[in-house]
């Protein structure tokens, strides 16, 4: 029994060094695959037969087994390509796919995806990419504005559940103007008060200078001291001039003040009015074309402390013209005024204050808060601190004396790092910025090592579309190879859990990019010849327990 035993030793050291010349082999004909992981073998001893000894109970072993067999998880090399979906993962972390149409789902480090014809982000196989959707949120801007306790920012753009990846916005819609910001610098040594007004001084622009029924020339050149102007976009994608005159007014308390007035095309105005006894267009008045106007307060270092704006009241009962309707205008959660321009003619719009000092939000408007560098932490106009309402309040209460202006009030004002000046050098546009436009054909997509995934189109905007989310597992040991650089989820691995990419131990990913197989070469040769011996020596086990046999048999002659 003892020789036949020893046969059967030999038979399973040789069983299991040929299955790992099997998983050797299968490592070395994937060095080249992309995002391979490579698999270690783990023999362990089979099993332990107890014999009689002098000293007692010994045992003696009877073969081997395979004890596991393990992938290794370490990261593969990069390889640098020219499509920007390919995807490595640096770290932690394995990219889900699953089969269009189906809840069928796979795991892969392999992350050569290409869009299809129908603009899903797929891998080889046809499996679809997951990643939570980005979208834009719209607010109204004169909403109640919510704090939370937590002052934490997520750095996580995406929402909802993973979804497949699909670009179907190769048209991007135009996107309306909402947000405006115009950083000047005025001359306040040789600016000039070109325009002068002798009851009220602070809007000599508007009152004086002006004149909407004048639609090749509102404003003559030499009436103001310096204008810059800005595209700013509609609903609808078009584009429109938005121009911003400024001009010394008057000192008082120590305070240098200059007007502004922020106007538009007279022309392209489609705003309406009432007058008492029906609506009347805008254009046809010497206020076509104004927005809104105010005043900037100035230290006598040339620093921006405080300003005023005023926009036409909705429903007014007489002339645009008049300052009594001009009241103080509202301004959005951000702190910043608002003016809201009604181009394409809305029966909803083109007012943000009502002729009460209400704050208004109408259907169609499309508001545009203005920063000039300052903002109001009160997002209100600080009523409770003057002897003036908001019902009550009007640009024409200002008069002489600027000091009438109520503006943000001291204690409410925040300043800006980068705010207009009113410093002794030239007038000057330092900076202006608007985030309207027009719409774009998607002309090719990038990705961060956040996983955000986004299209640039021919408008030049560049829109976050998705977030590509990666997961992860307890036990990926416990995965199950499907084959196509495919794992599968099992019992043993545990469930998966998603986050994006350099989040909570996630890897970040790597855009023209592609993980190579973690094969090493020499350590496989190493393993080759090892396996390849101990094969030898187990066949050496058989040839001459096979002796032995012969030699019991020859003892019969």
């Amino acid at each position: 029994m003892g020789l036949s035993a020893s046969l059967w030793t030999g038979v399973a050291g040789l069983s299991v060094h040929g299955d790992r010349m099997g998983v050797v082999g299968n490592n070395i004909a994937n060095v080249n695959t992309v995002g391979f992981k490579g698999a270690n073998m783990y023999f362990e001893d089979f099993i332990s037969q107890d014999v009689n000894t002098a000293g007692g109970v010994g045992q003696v072993g009877r073969g081997v087994a395979v004890g596991a067999i393990y992938s290794d998880f370490g990261q593969g090399a990069f390889e640098t390509t020219t499509e920007a979906t390919d995807l490595a993962i640096g770290g932690n972390g394995f990219f889900k796919v699953k089969v269009k149409g189906q809840e069928t789902s796979y795991y892969t480090r392999a992350g050569n995806f290409r869009f299809d014809k129908d603009g899903y982000l797929v891998d080889p196989h046809g499996y679809v990419l997951q990643g939570k959707a980005i979208t834009e949120t719209t607010k109204n801007p004169y909403a109640a504005e919510t704090t939370s306790a937590s002052t934490t920012v997520s750095q996580r753009k995406g929402s909802g559940a993973p979804i497949d990846i699909e670009i179907g916005q190769f048209v991007l819609e135009p996107k309306h103007t909402e947000n405006v910001s115009i950083i000047t610098n005025l001359d306040a040594l040789n600016g000039g008060n070109n325009t002068t007004h002798a009851t009220d001084p602070s809007f000599a622009l508007f009152l004086t200078a002006w004149n909407g029924l004048n639609t090749d020339e509102p404003i003559t050149e030499g009436a103001y001291s310096y204008q810059t102007t800005l595209k700013v976009y509609d609903e609808g994608g078009s584009s429109h001039n938005l121009t911003v005159y400024f001009d010394q007014a008057s000192s008082a308390g120590g305070y240098n003040y200059w007007e502004y007035i922020v106007t538009i095309d007279p022309a392209e105005d489609k705003r309406t009015y009432y007058n008492g006894a029906a609506w009347v267009d805008m254009a046809d008045t010497s206020a076509a074309g104004v927005m809104m106007i105010g005043t900037m307060k100035f230290n006598s270092a040339g620093q921006l402390k405080d300003m005023s704006a005023f926009t036409l009241a909705a429903s007014n009962a007489s002339d645009p013209g008049l300052l009594s309707n001009w009241k103080a205008t509202a301004i959005n959660t951000d702190g910043y005024v608002t003016f809201d321009p009604n181009f394409s003619g809305q029966s909803n719009a083109g007012y943000v204050v009502t002729t009460a000092g209400e704050k208004m939000y109408l259907s169609d408007a499309h508001p545009i808060a203005m920063d000039f560098g300052l903002k109001t932490s009160l997002k209100d106009w600080p009523w409770a601190d003057t002897a003036f309402t908001a019902a009550a309040y009007d640009a024409g209460d200002i008069g002489v004396d600027a000091t009438n202006n109520i503006g943000f009030g001291s204690q409410y004002v925040e300043y800006e790092a980068f705010a207009t000046t009113s410093y002794s050098g030239s007038s000057s546009t330092l900076f202006q910025s608007q985030d309207g436009y027009t719409f774009g054909f998607l002309q090719n997509v990038t990705v961060d090592r956040d996983g955000i995934l986004a299209g640039r189109y021919s408008n030049g905007i560049i829109k976050e579309l998705y977030e590509i989310q990666l997961y992860d597992f307890v036990n990926k040991w416990g995965l199950r190879r499907e084959g196509s650089n495919l794992f599968s989820e099992t019992l043993e691995s545990g469930l998966a859990k998603n986050d994006a990419p350099n989040q909570i131990g996630m890897g970040s990913i790597s855009s023209n990019s592609l993980e190579q197989s973690n094969v090493d070469m020499a350590a496989e040769f190493v393993d080759m010849i090892t396996t390849e011996r101990g094969f030898q020596a187990n066949s050496k086990v058989i040839t001459t327990t096979d002796q032995m046999l012969q030699q019991v048999i020859l003892m019969k002659r």
